[in-house]
């Protein structure tokens, strides 16, 4: 078996999403690149210029889970753009499904690790956040490994709300209950290996829909990882493909348009149910 997170990963959501019934409705657009002004915003100009020379010189290792080829940098730039362009979507008044690679919630403002090169979570928020109509953003990340990229760079900023539920201990190690910003601005909610959908929904209801909407975000943004399925190979979290429905229908209420982008998610099956069933709901 080759790296999961892998180009199956982009072409198994696309033509999911090609032969579901509503595809009629869809509006597929392609994403401009993120400029290096922009990436300065949450990344040093060392990592920045790390990974680009790094895919310069042919390719290699940013950390041993994150390997990057000569097209990489280029390709990373495009996923980061992709995310603005889905808060632009919104503030049209649509929500936004991107489907990029490489996904970001691990990269943290000076490195790259866990399949991660430019945090595009982060990005997004501190673009939107220069709209003039969006003063406070949430994230909220049901990828099934703690975005450690995302709050990293999102922690200080007082405008800007982190939200994770994710499988405790687990890969990165971050994640725990006493991280919660430098403004009471996060909120994790570590589980262990083996919950469903009984306890999330639980989990959702109780803590992390007040959590965001006692915040009262112009904006939600979704780290959209469907490895929480309980099919998915690299951890160990029961969900169904309808509790993503169920989690989306209940963000909408919060907001009535989303930006929802694809972070982890690697059962090729569950991927292309899961983001078939979010878009539905969001349509």
């Amino acid at each position: 078996m080759g790296h999961p997170e892998r180009p199956d990963r982009l072409r198994t959501c696309v033509s999911a999403l090609e032969s579901c019934e509503f595809s009629h409705k869809l509006n597929w657009l392609s994403p401009r690149s993120a400029t290096e002004y922009e990436l300065e915003w949450i990344h040093s100009k060392e990592h920045i210029n790390n990974v680009k020379q790094v895919c310069k010189s042919g390719g290699g290792y940013l950390d041993p889970d994150t390997p990057v080829c000569p097209e990489s940098y280029d390709i990373a730039l495009k996923s980061a753009g992709a995310w603005m362009d889905g808060v632009d979507e919104v503030l049209a008044g649509n929500s936004a499904l991107v489907l990029s690679r490489p996904p970001g919630h691990h990269a943290e403002a000076d490195r790259a690790m866990g399949f991660c090169l430019f945090s595009n979570a982060a990005l997004a928020a501190v673009y939107a956040l220069k709209q003039s109509t969006i003063n406070k953003v949430a994230i909220f990340d049901w990828d099934v490994h703690h975005g450690n990229g995302t709050q990293n760079i999102v922690k200080s900023n007082p405008d800007i709300a982190y939200i994770s539920i994710h499988q405790f201990p687990f890969y990165p190690g971050t994640g725990s209950q006493i991280e919660k910003g430098d403004f009471n601005n996060v909120l994790n909610i570590p589980v262990p290996s083996g919950f469903g959908s009984t306890e999330y929904k639980q989990l959702f209801n109780e803590q992390i829909f007040p959590f965001i909407q006692n915040f009262h975000p112009d904006l939600l943004i979704i780290s959209a990882g469907f490895d929480a399925h309980r099919n998915d190979p690299l951890a160990g979290i029961n969900l169904e493909a309808d509790d993503f429905t169920i989690m989306t229908e209940r963000c909408l209420e919060i907001q009535p348009n989303l930006l929802l982008g694809l972070e982890g998610g690697y059962d090729l099956g569950a991927l292309g149910e899961c983001v078939v069933g979010v878009c539905e709901e969001l349509i």
